[in-house]
């Protein structure tokens, strides 16, 4: 009992630092244009944040992500006496790795640790037969397809726009732009909020139903059977880290890929989003940071090449690749210092 509760504090304190972490996810572009101060913007972000509870239970009626990342390790795994230390692992292994490139300010995809800190402690125990390789593929085959479906969107989106603007007085379009990134940066931060919340929902989930295996009366037999406070706690916890910001990553999201203006704020963060829903309706767990980082770029090619600081997007990408293998890796070694002492 007393392990569950521990992962449970761990998992919506991994939910807290995924808010801060990723927020300037949604308000980097707003920031960086001065539509919004810092603190109104991490604000703005926080209440859609938690908005998107209300949109996954009650418009889409489920939490498919949720769903898709409990299924990371083959569930009949979870019924082993292990099963507790793996999941514990993988959380320690995700915190570190966040709170490392957050301090770093580097944005790194919190999706990408805490499947690769899972999965890592699960092959650790059990061997690579533990995990299902095509869940993994499918996730980490979106460290690439996240970045280019939102940098397509936001190159198409560009070019529409340009063409339908082109005869408007550029002061005015300027204004509007800004009005209408308040609209754009909160449908980002409902696609961030439904994205990342549910992915700590899935481990809190996999953790119950091995606390279930356990004999323990606070488990449960599947995600279906998630008592009600768990999402509510999720996605008030990544609200509630959201509010607490990340302004070193701000920087990097805001103004060091490429110079942003009003109109490709909305053209980003409009592109980012749809790039999000795309995923929530696959039911595949992304990156925010991947999917804003895509289209920035996107959005920046179509002025010119040389717009992209194309050096800082190699480094973004570094990280981006390292993520999971290095996730995996740090909760290998989490698990066994964990066997020894257990």
């Amino acid at each position: 009992m007393t392990l569950l509760i521990t992962i449970i504090v761990l998992a919506l304190l991994f939910d807290y630092i995924n808010g801060f972490h990723d927020a300037a996810n949604s308000i980097a572009t707003i920031v960086s244009t001065k539509v919004l101060t810092p603190l109104q913007a991490v604000i703005w972000a926080a209440f859609f944040n938690f908005v998107a509870f209300f949109i996954s239970k009650y418009i889409l009626g489920e939490f498919g992500i949720a769903n898709t990342v409990s299924k990371t390790v083959v569930e009949s795994y979870l019924t082993e006496h292990v099963a507790m230390a793996v999941i514990f692992a993988g959380i320690i292994a995700a915190i570190f790795w966040n709170l490392a490139t957050w301090w770093l300010g580097i944005p790194s995809s919190s999706s990408h640790t805490l499947i690769g800190g899972f999965g890592g402690a699960a092959i650790a125990a059990w061997g690579f037969e533990s995990v299902h390789a095509v869940v993994i593929l499918k996730i980490a085959a979106f460290i690439f397809l996240a970045p280019l479906i939102g940098m397509i969107l936001a190159a198409f989106l560009s070019v529409i726009t340009l063409h339908v603007c082109k005869k408007t007085n550029p002061h005015k379009a300027n204004r509007w732009f800004k009005h209408l990134q308040l609209v754009s940066s909160a449908l980002f931060s409902i696609g961030h909020g439904m994205n990342d919340s549910q992915k700590v929902m899935g481990i809190i989930a996999a953790a119950m139903i091995a606390a279930h295996s356990s004999g323990l009366e606070e488990g449960i037999h599947s995600i279906n059977d998630l008592p009600a406070w768990v999402p509510i706690s999720c996605f008030t916890a990544i609200s509630l880290g959201t509010m607490s910001g990340g302004w070193k990553i701000v920087k990097t999201m805001g103004s060091r890929i490429t110079k942003v203006t009003p109109f490709e704020g909305v053209i980003a963060e409009t592109s980012g989003a749809l790039t999000l829903y795309i995923s929530e309706i696959l039911r595949i767990p992304v990156s925010t940071t991947h999917t804003i980082t895509g289209s920035i770029i996107g959005v920046g090619a179509i002025k010119r090449l040389s717009a992209v600081r194309w050096g800082v997007t190699k480094n973004l990408l570094t990280a981006w690749v390292l993520t999971i293998p290095v996730s995996a890796l740090l909760a290998a070694g989490v698990f066994w210092i964990i066997r020894m002492f257990v």
